[in-house]
């Protein structure tokens, strides 16, 4: 089963406002895994960067005038994506977005039948949260520490582990690695059953021995502690 982790970049809340995507991050998984393959793209949003959106993703104005417009990368876009399940954090924001961008290039819209939103999944299984992409990656041990203004690759990278953790995955893919070690075969050493010697060995104790033996023993008494009745 093949899913892409995304995660966008804006100069803005909301694409009514005019708003448009400057960055765009996409990780590729297979089976639950990634496997390497990402998508990265920066477009120029043809207007001005605010500077509140700016402080958010450090991307500027000047940063991305001479990057691609969003009509010229779709084809790429939509090639990546294919027809695999989107995964995203708030989905309804990016996805506001996406589907703006792609219906302003005259390309097909994305069906929200298709989108898994992992906020949706660490509300259910954490609601008492906090359910941030920061928080989940502290709740789940997952290093963010290059994480110090929002990117969108490396968001997807991230949230790529999270999802792992949020559907068990990592600890099923132990599993399956676990299970997929060949087992090792310790040798059974024969069972040695106790044999009766047929001839008792003759005892080696000297006469002079046993006369200093049966002289220690006479010495106890006639009463000695181990022929007295248990």
């Amino acid at each position: 089963m093949r899913e892409i982790v995304l995660d966008t970049e804006t100069t803005g809340l909301s694409p009514s406002e005019g708003h448009r995507i400057v960055e765009i991050g996409a990780v590729e998984l297979l089976s639950h895994m990634p496997t390497g393959r990402t998508l990265q793209l920066y477009l120029n949003p043809e207007r001005d960067m605010p500077r509140e959106a700016e402080a958010v993703h450090g991307l500027s104005s000047a940063f991305l005038k001479d990057k691609p417009k969003f009509i010229a990368k779709a084809a790429e876009f939509l090639d990546f994506i294919s027809d695999s399940n989107l995964i995203i954090h708030n989905s309804s924001f990016d996805m506001a977005f996406i589907n703006a961008e792609l219906a302003a290039a005259n390309q097909p819209t994305i069906a929200n039948e298709r989108v898994v939103d992992t906020l949706q999944l660490a509300r259910r299984r954490h609601p008492m949260g906090p359910n941030s992409l920061d928080a989940l990656c502290k709740r789940y041990g997952i290093d963010n520490a290059k994480r110090t203004k929002h990117g969108a690759l490396m968001d997807a990278e991230l949230l790529a582990e999270v999802y792992l953790e949020l559907i068990g995955g990592r600890q099923t893919a132990m599993s399956l690695q676990s299970a997929a070690k060949p087992k090792t075969i310790v040798a059974q050493r024969p069972m040695i059953s106790n044999l009766v010697r047929p001839t008792p060995l003759a005892s080696r104790m000297t006469e002079a021995e046993k006369n200093a033996h049966e002289k220690a023993i006479s010495a106890l008494g006639n009463d000695p502690l181990w022929t007295s009745a248990s």
